[in-house]
């Protein structure tokens, strides 16, 4: 069985979450703070800890079989990868910003103007497909000082909260695309076995993330509304209660629709409703 090589962050905000998801694939491995290579024990695996910026081309020349990285990385890197899984975390948004005193509220009047960014690719890219000649600035650090400092007179780059930007002084402008973390492999080895495995673990973590396990009561002649409402992972489970009458149905509710699908399952008949986490679904 081939040992596989996966390329993680080594710090910084995808590093807990990586960690997280594959501990939760139930991989065992220690010591992943204080080295740069860790050996999982209980499966074929070994995690690189490196640079987010490294983690593509590592990928790309097979340096590392898979990598979990942000999507926008992978792009700017221009890698030749193959995506296999996007993985829910580490979600942010590439914008253009600009002073928040500023008069600009139409694209085209970038055109002529400089825009501080450490992602001239995805940058020069999105100019390209809307017409706008602009001059790209590509600065690393903190570049939420160029326009304060006169070095341009907009910004591109990540934004999760917005605070940066107010604190600096700055508004957002225009989108240019939502990223979150992807797990990437190289095109040799997006077929191995060993990848097909880790998938399906790493998948049905995520499957499980997004649900819920539910279990409710409900009077016979009400089963037919609540299991409407109930398509489970493949129907229902309804299991006769002692009571004459009355069953228990257990099914899941994705995450996103649970309180709407509580309060329709309570219109319905549905009572007692007991609601639990789940560790892992497997297809």
């Amino acid at each position: 069985m081939k040992t596989l090589k996966i390329a993680i962050q080594k710090s910084g905000r995808l590093n807990e979450k990586s960690v997280e998801i594959l501990k939760n694939c139930g991989l065992y491995f220690e010591n992943y703070k204080s080295s740069l290579i860790s050996t999982v024990t209980n499966f074929p695996l070994e995690i690189l800890f490196l640079r987010d910026d490294d983690i593509p081309e590592y990928v790309q020349d097979g340096i590392a079989d898979l990598g979990i990285v942000g999507e926008n990385v992978v792009i700017e890197a221009g890698a030749d990868v193959a995506y296999l899984q996007k993985l829910g975390f580490g979600k942010c948004t590439l914008k253009i910003a600009v002073q928040s005193t500023s008069n600009i509220t139409e694209l085209t009047q970038l055109n002529g103007k400089a825009i501080a960014t450490s992602y001239p690719v995805i940058l020069q890219k999105y100019l390209t497909e809307n017409n706008i000649d602009a001059q790209i600035r590509n600065i690393s650090g903190s570049v939420e000082i160029g326009p304060g400092l006169g070095l341009s007179d907009a910004i591109f780059d990540i934004v999760s909260t917005g605070g940066t930007l107010k604190n600096n002084g700055l508004k957002p402008f225009k989108n240019v695309m939502d990223s979150e973390a992807v797990l990437i492999s190289s095109k040799g080895a997006a077929l191995l076995p060993e990848v097909q495995e880790l998938l399906q673990r790493i998948q049905s973590v995520l499957r499980a993330k997004s649900t819920k396990y539910v279990v409710l009561n409900v009077e016979k002649s009400k089963l037919q509304d609540v299991v409407n409402l109930l398509p489970g992972v493949k129907s229902p489970t309804v299991v006769p209660l002692f009571e004459e009458g009355w069953v228990a149905v257990h099914s899941v509710i994705e995450e996103q629709d649970f309180w709407e699908k509580i309060n329709q399952l309570k219109a319905a008949g549905a009572e007692g409703i007991v609601v639990m986490p789940i560790e892992k679904i497997i297809t």
